[in-house]
């Protein structure tokens, strides 16, 4: 990594631009008379306060091999959060997430300039699919994510920094982790081996949010850092949201979810809450090897055995020209409506629904993918789970538009016995995840880190 000299006595230097605003404004009063002085001193006092506002945002807190990260980095990492967790966060709460918003804004930076050393670039495609599937996790609409940081003043540019770090860093992990990313069939073997001796044991759906800490003789602020962001999560803030703001974890982009975990691919000491807590809590503060987690599990199984209803299914979307306004619908509307119910009443397999989507021009997707009955929202649910194969449900009518479902097939499959696919992924997330936390423990041992103020 480039090492850069750290630019002492740079964070007392004015804003040029501000103090040639303040210098203006003096000019302007010092030519006045009367009257208006005291208006004058009032306006100069103004600009006074605006130009010292501006120059505490510039306030240098920190040079991370001479990369400047200023006041004005941490409030706007603060404000995002807050945004994207839906909840009122009170300045007291800001307050106490502060140094550790400024050590994760430091870590970025370190993984930022590995990631330039290593001419790594992520495109702007990739950064906008992420954004996109933090939306989706969370429930939200298309864009709803980018629209609410534009109404809050904070710019997308906070939220797209933070993604190309993340992305970026998963690319420096595959070739750091190389030849030992390479699973092999070998590999496999050995661990389909021991999950059949883990056969009847539990395992977890479970998600996590990692928190490092720096010196493992003084944990205090780490601490308190982890006890707060779990008061938020209790007070409704959405975990994959939280997770992809502050953990350090690899699974940080997936939301923390790590997917179905055995009991031996855990920290004992999170087997040990994972086994007394509920689903759907969330966990206090868990001290493992290298810094503190935050679980939530999602649900329980036991290994190699969970039978669940798969579906198959294919659905004709007919759109709408304009939102629905139930009390004054269009005429294209009730065409709408009509050609739906003809469709429903007439179509007799999925080879025919497929066929009507495509005329329609798929504004949604014909084939959704398999379906795990029981992971359905109730109303999809309580519409798929009585209908017979071959028969098209009924219009189902939302505001741009009418879907008409068909179960193609349905079948009771044990979903508990992992493939060989799914057991290989396990074992790359394990050593990246191992190659990750190394790294950053050697980025840090080598870098020249300058803290100018405290936060």
């Amino acid at each position: 990594m480039s090492i850069f000299p750290a630019m002492r006595g740079a964070a007392s230097l004015p804003a040029p631009h501000a103090g040639r605003t303040l210098a203006a404004g003096l000019l302007a009063c010092a030519a006045m008379l009367g009257p208006v002085h005291g208006a004058c001193a009032r306006s100069a006092h103004a600009i006074a306060q605006q130009a010292q506002a501006a120059e505490d945002q510039d306030a240098i807190i920190a040079t991370v091999n001479g990369a400047v990260l200023t006041k004005r980095d941490v409030d706007t990492r603060g404000r995002l959060f807050a945004l994207s967790s839906g909840l009122d966060v009170s300045d007291d709460v800001m307050q106490r997430l502060r140094p550790q918003i400024v050590r994760q804004l430091i870590d970025e930076k370190l993984r930022m300039q590995e990631m330039l050393d290593r001419h790594i670039n992520v495109p702007i495609q990739q950064i906008a699919d992420a954004i996109a599937g933090i939306e989706q996790r969370n429930g939200m609409p298309q864009n709803a994510l980018r629209n609410k940081l534009a109404e809050d003043g904070v710019s997308l540019t906070t939220l797209i920094d933070q993604i190309r770090v993340q992305l970026g860093w998963t690319q420096v992990l595959r070739q750091e982790t190389g030849e030992r990313g390479r699973i092999t069939a070998a590999d496999i073997e050995q661990r389909t081996e021991a999950l059949k001796r883990e056969d009847g044991k539990p395992e977890y759906m479970i998600s996590e949010i990692f928190v490092p800490v720096e010196d493992p003789r003084h944990t205090e602020n780490e601490l308190k850092f982890t006890e707060t962001i779990i008061q938020e999560l209790r007070q409704g803030a959405p975990f994959p949201v939280v997770a992809a703001q502050f953990s350090q974890g690899q699974s940080a982009l997936d939301g923390g979810m790590m997917g179905w975990m055995q009991e031996d691919g855990l920290d004992p000491q999170v087997v040990d809450v994972a086994r007394k807590m509920p689903d759907g809590a969330i966990s206090n503060p868990i001290r493992v090897a290298g810094g503190y987690v935050i679980a939530t599990i999602a649900e329980r199984r036991t290994v190699g055995h969970q039978m669940a209803t798969i579906l198959s299914i294919r659905q004709a979307f007919f759109p709408f020209d304009a939102p629905l306004d139930p009390e004054n619908a269009t005429d294209q509307q009730k065409a709408t409506l009509d050609a739906a119910n003809t469709f429903s009443g007439e179509a007799r397999s999925c080879d025919q629904v497929e066929a009507q989507n495509k005329k329609l021009g798929e504004k949604h997707p014909t084939d959704p993918g398999e379906l795990m009955l029981n992971h359905l929202n109730p109303q999809m649910r309580e519409i798929l789970e009585p209908l017979p194969v071959n028969k098209a449900s009924k219009p189902l009518v939302s505001i741009d538009g009418i879907l008409v479902l068909m179960v193609c097939s349905r079948e009771e499959r044990n979903i508990a016995v992992q493939t060989p696919s799914q057991i290989a992924d396990h074992l790359l997330n394990e050593r990246v995840e191992q190659t990750s936390r190394q790294l950053n423990r050697d980025l840090q041992r080598r870098a020249i880190i300058d803290m100018r103020s405290k936060t």
